[in-house]
């Protein structure tokens, strides 16, 4: 029997990277499934295997009502949250400008925080929220300042929504990836240079290895249906880097 049979899910940022890897597991084991993304060609390819994706900007509040109404239509009730989507930057302290800390503030931040408020009344009782942060929130990484903030309030906000949504019986917990290869470095540097750079984050790991996408899913989907007795937690998924 598929475990996770009529079960219903939404993952945003779900059309690439760790956001497709958890859909495709959710998805495998009988889970129907909507993702969000903001390029046409991934949600296509997304769509074709099977997925309900939907074209979505969550750093749009017009966006993400639309998602609330196509979620609603398609599955009713939702069982788990995947607050996935997000942006990253490397850019010095000195050189960041207003537009790019807002930006990266309206994705990794605000965009979720709609996102749930306005999915709220969909979540089915006992379903799961899942955030994912970044192991940038208790790092202190040169050139990441505003992204390390911006997750930093993700991290926050999972602690105080566990305990608001707890009269509703919804959990809400995160994921905290370290270095994960998802393949973005080859699509946007020559595979010299990719190599270079995840070699040097490997080294910098306890496991001196990369993650990938499928691992952290794995453990976002635990968090979202399996971890009964869990919430207002975050799961490092590095490796040992923040740990060891």
């Amino acid at each position: 029997m598929e475990k996770y049979n009529g079960k219903r899910a939404l993952v945003t940022g779900g059309s690439s990277g760790i956001g497709l890897s958890i859909a495709r597991l959710l998805a495998a084991e009988g889970a129907q499934v909507m993702v969000t993304g903001r390029k046409e060609a991934a949600l296509e390819a997304a769509s074709k295997e099977g997925l309900v994706a939907v074209g979505s900007d969550v750093g749009s509040k017009a966006d993400i009502d639309a998602l609330a109404g196509k979620a609603e239509e398609a599955f009713g009730q939702l069982d788990a949250v995947f607050l996935n989507a997000g942006i990253t930057d490397s850019t010095s302290f000195e050189a960041t400008t207003e537009q790019m800390y807002d930006a990266i503030f309206a994705v990794n931040t605000k965009g979720p925080y709609f996102t749930l408020q306005r999915l709220l009344p969909l979540l089915a009782e006992g379903s799961g929220v899942v955030l994912t942060t970044s192991v940038s929130n208790v790092l202190g990484q040169l050139d990441h300042g505003v992204y390390a903030a911006s997750k930093a309030a993700l991290r926050s906000m999972a602690r105080t929504w566990a305990r608001e949504l707890l009269p509703r019986g919804v959990r809400v917990n995160a994921v905290s990836p370290g270095p994960i290869d998802t393949g973005i470095l080859y699509k946007n540097l020559p595979a010299e240079v990719a190599d270079e750079m995840l070699a040097g984050y490997a080294a910098q790991i306890p496991m001196l290895r990369t993650g990938n996408p499928e691992e952290v899913a794995r453990a976002a989907i635990f968090l979202a249906f399996d971890a009964t007795y869990t919430t207002g937690a975050e799961l490092a998924v590095d490796g040992g880097g923040t740990q060891l």
